[in-house]
């Protein structure tokens, strides 16, 4: 009988709503739907006013049975579950458009079931079926919108239990009387993981937020969830590739490189990504050339540009990966010059070649190639502002005559490393000679014409990424380390797929933690890259370890403020301390003609007679200073005992009175000539005091105990008073034992204390990482801001009064290694005499540039821009008082130190201490140091909580 019109219906619905637990009739649809019920809903039209209720309460009901466990149905039977068959089926569902949806098709048989068990349920209790309404075909459906100040539903009355689908679970889902059209994508955050689906139906903008924010607030979280999380596992089961690469690329760009040690769902879902990406069948983004031929330069040019497009790290070592294994696949012998273009490098940094060719030679050759004249080419260059672009724009309307020969990776390396090497008489005309050869041969294959430099970023042009590598910054955001892993995944890809396999998740891990390890240990990528292809990665420790002449980059300390910092740090654990010389780091490294070993060197004559063998000395940038102390060299058999026949000794030259026979400032030793020094014409004498053994006759030692090393450093050499020592140490745990060897070595001309683990694993010595294992106290440490900063001159103001005839004031940066930027943190004019402010305008006036490279990060504003800008040449350390933020300034702006993102930090009353020549403008103080200084602040600490742990660099 149907139901009585008017009143009858608002009856029939208040019957309905006291079933559904919603006595006052119509009630908001359910605040969520799961995943896979969407894949059940056809498309929606716009709810027209004559539509009924009962729909959208149909709706409800059905999602409301299918949450409800099997022993509260009236029949088992008519409860559908979904398995993982019918989830498959509805992804499939979901892949069709909607256009092409038959009427059969838009809805699942489980849906069908739901509807049927609704219906029985009604029918025993006397409900009237509604009438013609539930029969409609579902594709004419419409929806009544619910208004938004609705509370959520509530509860089932029958059986206490809840709502299908948490607010709190899943956010950003719209009502079902608000769900927009279905053609586009929508991001649901969940607890651990970012899953796009491609085809939800995406919250409508403002409208739909505002009406679930409400519900979010007043809903509390959900016991019974259990089923839609199964669903949305299904879903993250069934991702495409692009689907897994967009969801996690956000969250592991924020992971860059900086730390070794990822979290480990971040390594597993970076690593998943990348396998799949080396698995599929997709076409890589430049043609195969013939195997056996040499690498096209435009092959590298077409990755650089990819990895130019974006900044995240994910797509980066994926676009990476994949060109190093085509590259592995089809000319193996190139890998050696692919990877050291790839870092921005002709060689390691030990060997000493760097190209530093300024603006001036570059212009003149892009004149000369092009035949535009310098001055069009130096008026493109304060327009643009970047070279390789005003190279682009030059190269592309040159007319030629004839096709040069296309650039190959291996000419350009060893056309760049001639470039780098030519000397003597005419040097910089063959400079100019060699870049024009280059530059003439630039895109020779290209077929695009004139190139539109602002699309794209200039695209792949070889003249463009030629140029930069000459300047020495390719801007890519591409950096060393994110090239190492890229460089493992593809040799793990590509083995696996020789032998027939796919790469493992596991294999992947494996290998990128042996290519980190060897190279930790043996810096060099003329020796790793042909063992790796000779051998394979997972052999490669058996052929690849520490050896003499290779300098490892050394391990370094973290500050620390206060002697209980250190306590509390080494806490149960046994530790030693030891004086901070205030000299220059040295990495000494030594070979017996008897030895049955070899020294490596990485040039002819880079190694020096050493008493009975040969030697090399190195800084803590790897640079050769073997010709800068000869002196050390000429006394090294007195000091080394006769069974020790090869080794490397961690230590530190300092500036020594030979009269006093004590420590003489840092200063001192910087008055040393740097180069071709010969023994009779040193003035300042030093002694070489060693703290670390690292290499003992053909074994390295970097994994024992620093217990045993330091066993092993006493037995194999002897002190001779004012050219060798071991560093005064001691091995109290007291506080006041600790500060009284902290008073000591002050007295002593030193820079405070150095505390290291003294026993367990944790007490090796871990290259080229900044380790919590070694805690520094500086006696200026104990007030105050925690470090000194090494800053990096960018800029200058002119000298007002006593200073007039030099620069008065300094722009200072630090360095930014994932966007490899400069990032300015303050203006300094204290802390220099005459003297020095005269021998610093002499060297600065060499470096000076007509406008700001465009990796300087700096203020716009025309009252903070400096006189004059630099070249990135010069480090000085610098002391502050404290950190604050300022809008002046862009120092850790990305580090969110500032929760408006308008503020960058700056240092207060900043003092200049001393220049680093032993650092390189890239080992300067990083954005993420400053920030974790600035955060450590007491104040700031005080008023927004703990410090973040500041295990941020290695």
């Amino acid at each position: 009988m149907a139901p009585p019109k008017g009143g009858g219906g608002g009856k029939k619905q208040a019957t309905l709503g006291k079933f559904f637990g919603h006595p006052n009739g119509a009630k908001p649809a359910p605040s969520q739907q799961t995943k896979l019920s969407f894949a059940t809903k056809p498309k929606d039209k716009k709810p027209t006013e004559t539509a009924p209720v009962v729909v959208a309460k149909e709706e409800e009901e059905e999602e409301e049975v299918k949450a409800m466990p099997a022993k509260e149905d009236q029949n088992d039977d008519d409860v559908p579950t979904k398995t993982k068959k019918e989830a498959d089926e509805d992804d499939e569902v979901k892949d069709i458009p909607a256009k092409e949806k038959k009427d059969g098709a838009s809805i699942s048989e489980g849906a069908k079931r739901g509807k049927k068990a609704i219906m029985d349920a009604l029918g025993r209790m006397g409900v009237p079926q509604p009438e013609k309404v539930l029969v409609t075909d579902t594709k004419k459906r419409t929806r009544t919108a619910v208004p938004e100040s609705k509370p959520p539903a509530k509860t089932l009355a029958a059986n206490g239990k809840k709502d299908s689908v948490a607010v709190d679970d899943v956010e950003d889902v719209a009502p079902a009387s608000k769900r927009p059209r279905r053609d586009r994508r929508q991001v649901i955050e969940d607890d651990e993981d970012d899953e796009i689906m491609d085809d939800a139906p995406p919250p409508a903008k403002a409208e739909v937020t505002e009406a679930v924010k409400p519900k979010s607030a007043a809903t509390p979280k959900k016991k019974d969830t259990k089923p839609p999380k199964k669903a949305e596992k299904v879903e993250v089961e069934e991702a495409t590739p692009e689907t897994a690469s967009e969801a996690e690329e956000d969250e592991d760009a924020e992971e860059e490189d900086i730390d070794d040690d990822e979290k480990p769902i971040v390594s597993a879902k970076a690593r998943k990504t990348i396998q799949t990406v080396l698995t599929s069948k997709a076409k890589d983004p430049y043609p195969d050339w013939k195997p056996g031929e040499p690498v096209p330069y435009a092959a590298l040019c077409k990755t650089f540009s990819l990895v130019e497009l974006t900044t995240k790290r994910l797509i980066i070592m994926e676009h990476c990966s994949l060109f190093l294994r085509q590259v592995l696949r089809l000319t193996p012998d190139d890998l050696l010059p692919t990877v050291l273009l790839m870092i921005n490098k002709l060689a390691p940094d030990y060997a000493g070649i760097e190209l530093g060719i300024g603006e001036s030679l570059i212009m003149k050759a892009i004149g000369e190639t092009t035949g535009r004249s310098l001055a069009v080419i130096k008026q493109d260059q304060k327009e643009i502002g970047d070279l390789g672009l005003v190279a682009v724009k030059s190269r592309s309307t040159q007319p030629t005559m004839f096709k040069p020969k296309a650039l190959t990776i291996q000419g350009v390396l060893k056309g760049l490393m001639g470039i780098a090497t030519v000397s003597g008489n005419g040097a910089q005309g063959r400079k100019v000679d060699g870049i024009k050869k280059l530059l003439s041969a630039a895109d020779a294959n290209s077929t695009t014409g004139k190139v539109d430099i602002t699309k794209d970023k200039g695209g792949p042009s070889e003249a463009k990424y030629l140029v930069r590598f000459l300047e020495g910054k390719l801007r890519l955001g591409l950096a060393e380390r994110t090239v190492l892993v890229s460089l493992a995944q593809a040799m793990v890809a590509h083995e696996a797929t020789q032998k027939g396999q796919v790469p493992s998740t596991a294999d992947l891990e494996k290998g990128e933690s042996i290519l980190k390890t060897v190279y930790s240990e043996l810096p060099s990528y003329d020796v790793i890259i042909p063992a790796m292809v000779k051998y394979g990665i997972m052999n490669l420790r058996e052929h690849c370890k520490l050896r003499p002449g290779v300098p490892l980059k050394p391990m370094l300390a973290k500050p620390t403020k206060a002697i209980t910092e250190v306590l509390d740090r080494f806490d149960g654990q046994t530790f030693t301390c030891e004086y901070k010389y205030d000299g220059e780091r040295a990495q000494i490294h030594y070979v017996a003609k008897d030895a049955g070993e070899e020294l490596s060197q990485s040039l002819p004559s880079a190694t020096t007679e050493a008493g009975r063998g040969v030697a090399s000395i190195f800084s803590r940038n790897s640079e050769d200073l073997s010709k800068k102390y000869p002196d050390i060299l000429a006394k090294l058999h007195t000091w080394v005992k006769e069974d020790t026949k090869s080794f490397v000794l961690d230590c530190e030259s300092v500036a020594w009175d030979v009269d006093e026979k004590k420590v003489l400032p840092f200063q001192q030793l910087m008055t040393r000539k740097k180069k071709d020094v010969k023994i009779d014409d040193v003035k300042v004498k030093v002694c070489v005091f060693a703290f670390d053994l690292l290499y003992l006759n053909g074994e390295s030692i970097v994994e024992k105990s620093l217990r045993e090393r330091r066993d092993l450093l006493v037995k194999s050499f002897q002190p001779v008073e004012g050219e060798f020592s071991f560093a005064t140490s001691m091995n109290g745990q007291e506080l006041e034992e600790i500060q009284v060897f902290l008073d000591e070595s002050v007295k002593a001309s030193c820079e405070g204390l150095m505390v290291k683990m003294l026993d367990g694993t944790e007490s090796g010595y871990e290259p080229s990482k900044r380790s919590r294992n070694w805690l520094k106290i500086k006696k200026d440490y104990l007030s105050g801001i925690g470090d000194s900063l090494d800053l990096v001159v960018l800029g200058a103001y002119y000298g007002k009064g006593k200073r007039t005839s030099v620069y008065g004031a300094f722009l200072l940066a630090c360095y930014n290694p994932i966007s490899d930027t400069y990032e300015t943190v303050c203006n300094i004019g204290t802390g220099f005499s005459e003297a020095v402010l005269e021998e610093l305008h002499a060297a600065l006036s060499e470096t000076v540039i007509d406008r700001p490279k465009p990796f300087y990060a700096h203020s716009a504003g025309g009252q903070h821009q400096p006189d004059v800008w630099f070249e990135p040449r010069f480090v000085w350390e610098v002391k502050t008082a404290d950190l604050t933020l300022s809008p002046r300034y862009k120092a850790g702006m990305k580090e969110g130190v500032d929760p408006s993102g308008e503020k960058g930090i700056s240092l207060r009353f900043p003092r200049f201490i001393k220049i680093r020549d032993d650092k390189k403008p890239d080992e300067a103080t990083s954005s993420r140091q400053v920030a974790e200084m600035y955060r450590k602040q007491e104040s700031v600490t005080k008023s927004k909580g703990p410090a973040v742990d500041d295990d941020f660099e290695y």
